[in-house]
């Protein structure tokens, strides 16, 4: 009977390691996102483009790095959005974000410049729809909200308080960076509170 029961207990044993290596594998992501989370903020356009990478663990964040990508303005559009998928791709290559938050778009003035944006966004969300990371979409009025506590604080608001609790001492530059680490923050605190 010790000699059955042995067997028995030993596969069941083997039959739990195999179930945890499997949800191991198949829950990456997930496991990651318990020790740290990198967030990837994309301020959308497509002459230029903000990003914005923080890292969260547990209580704590930390700027791994801001920048922008540019375009040229003398080449045709496709070109252009080309140019930005290329750069982006190898940002998301090197990095290697966990999510990412880019912000909806809104313009009541200039429409021409809302539909290039419009494209340089659809890019965007292509690319991380590619690499399977998650987005996440707030308006301006919900970012505001999320990172001042006022939904029509005004950019300087908003900068001082990204400074704030990124624990910087000076705004990055330029302002589409800035705007990016910004949209990062907010990812932050939406993971934090879900």
């Amino acid at each position: 009977d010790r000699e059955v029961f042995r067997r028995e207990w030993t596969k069941m044993l083997y039959c739990y390691i195999v179930i945890f290596i499997i949800l191991q594998l198949n829950n990456r992501h997930a496991s990651r996102t318990l020790l740290s989370m990198r967030i990837l903020g994309i301020d959308p356009g497509f002459a230029t483009i903000g990003l914005g990478l923080i890292e969260t663990q547990k209580n704590s964040m930390k700027v791994i790095d801001w920048c922008t990508i540019t375009t040229k303005p003398g080449l045709p559009f496709a070109s252009r959005l080309a140019e930005l998928a290329k750069d982006l791709q190898s940002y998301i290559d090197e990095h290697k974000p966990d999510l990412a938050v880019v912000e909806k778009i809104f313009f009541s003035n200039n429409q021409q410049t809302a539909i290039g944006v419009a494209h340089g966004r659809g890019v965007v969300l292509s690319l991380l729809g590619q690499h399977n990371i998650e987005v996440l979409e707030p308006t301006p009025n919900e970012l505001k909200l999320a990172i001042a506590g006022d939904g029509r604080a005004d950019k300087k608001q908003v900068q001082a308080m990204v400074m704030r609790h990124l624990k910087l001492t000076e705004l990055p530059q330029p302002d589409d960076a800035a705007d990016a680490l910004g949209l990062a923050l907010f990812g932050a605190f939406q993971h934090k509170w879900s």
